[in-house]
């Protein structure tokens, strides 16, 4: 990865993980969106732990009970303003990402191959 180090991707409860974890083709995918927009993707989730996942629905948080996180497919990139919204969504359908959800201040990338492609959702 040119533009990320692995660390960023962990479990909050499992250092280590997003090395371990994360998908290298999600990974690479992600590098080239970084590279393609001249920003800085602040990544604020990576790879999740079931109980992770689970913890962050039980404080109230969207999350899906099969979520992409937790293969290592996915990954909310944090988002400051509207400029960079909408620079980041460009690069990543750019480099080829068909999954995006949009929250008020991240945005959710993934490359889940059982979920529904070619969608934008909000949060």
């Amino acid at each position: 990865m040119l533009y990320f180090v692995a660390s960023e991707f962990d479990s909050p409860d499992l250092p280590g993980s997003g090395k371990e974890f994360m998908d290298q083709d999600f990974l690479d995918l992600l590098d080239s969106a970084r590279s393609h927009a001249q920003i800085a993707f602040k990544i604020t989730s990576g790879f999740r732990t079931p109980e992770y996942n689970i913890d962050l629905k039980k404080r109230g948080y969207a999350v899906a009970k099969n979520s992409a996180h937790m293969q290592g497919l996915a990954a909310d990139i944090a988002v400051t303003s509207s400029v960079n919204r909408l620079i980041i969504i460009e690069s990543l359908l750019y480099v080829g990402f068909r999954r995006l959800g949009i929250g008020k201040g991240f945005i959710h990338v993934d490359l889940s191959k059982t979920k529904t492609q070619d969608i934008v959702w909000v949060y």
